[in-house]
């Protein structure tokens, strides 16, 4: 599955995107799989509320299934003016 990063969470990770390997059933899985992998990816996702999540182009919930998903996209919430 690819996994897409945006923003700070992009910087702190250090990568625009991987291909991940994942048996996760859920998007909230997927975060404490990644989470686990590192100190970056710990500190990426240490406050979820802060964070948005689209699996395949579609915004989505932590609790959302990844059965059948080839995109999950992680990014901050929009701010402008």
């Amino acid at each position: 599955m690819q996994v897409l990063y945006f923003a700070w969470m992009r910087e702190r990770i250090g990568v625009p995107k991987e291909e991940v390997e994942t048996s996760a059933e859920t998007v909230a899985e997927l975060v404490e799989e990644l989470k686990a992998r590192e100190a970056r990816y710990a500190a990426a996702f240490a406050d979820m509320a802060s964070v948005r999540v689209a699996v395949d182009q579609e915004l989505t919930e932590l609790s959302a299934s990844l059965a059948g998903a080839r995109e999950v996209a992680f990014f901050p919430p929009m701010t402008g003016g």
